[in-house]
């Protein structure tokens, strides 16, 4: 009984290496192909522009300056301008202001360290210009409260708009 149990296990062993055996001889492939694909497409996006702060201050008789920074991204080869609004209270990029419950306060704001230059939105004349790299691009603003009549103690606001142009 013994060897009989042995012959089946053998016989059964056989078996399945001939069927593994016959698998393999009758096995074949197919390939294909497929395309993979991206269409990149002139863009540029405003990844981050911080609070121009002027901080504390008293009278205002001197000028107090400041600075905050824009960054833009824009796809390789892109070229862009970036334009800063006169803000909400203003009436133009040159006469922009803070409000505040004492009144307003005049400032400016520049694309040169000299403050000499009037960051505006006029493509050609008062904007940033720049052509994209693909990585993040850092500008300077260039902020300043000029000498002037001091309003009555308050904190003092406006917002800007950046308008990247590409």
């Amino acid at each position: 009984m013994g060897v009989n149990l042995m012959a089946r296990i053998g016989f059964a062993s056989a078996g399945a290496l001939a069927a593994l055996v016959f698998t393999e001889a009758n096995a074949a492939t197919a390939v294909g192909n497929f395309q993979v694909q991206i269409n990149i497409q002139a863009t540029c996006i405003v990844v981050s522009a911080s609070d121009l702060n002027f901080g504390n201050a008293g009278v205002l008789s001197v000028n107090v300056d400041s600075t905050s920074a824009i960054s833009v991204q824009c796809t390789t080869s892109t070229p862009y301008t970036i334009g800063l609004n006169q803000g909400v209270n203003g009436s133009s990029v040159t006469t922009r202001q803070m409000a505040g419950a004492g009144g307003l306060i005049n400032y400016s704001i520049f694309r040169d360290a000299g403050r000499t230059q009037n960051w505006g939105t006029t493509a050609g004349s008062d904007t940033v210009a720049g052509v994209g790299n693909g990585a993040a691009q850092n500008y300077t603003v260039y902020g300043r409260v000029p000498a002037q009549t001091t309003p009555a103690p308050a904190l003092y606001t406006d917002t800007i708009t950046v308008t990247v142009t590409y």
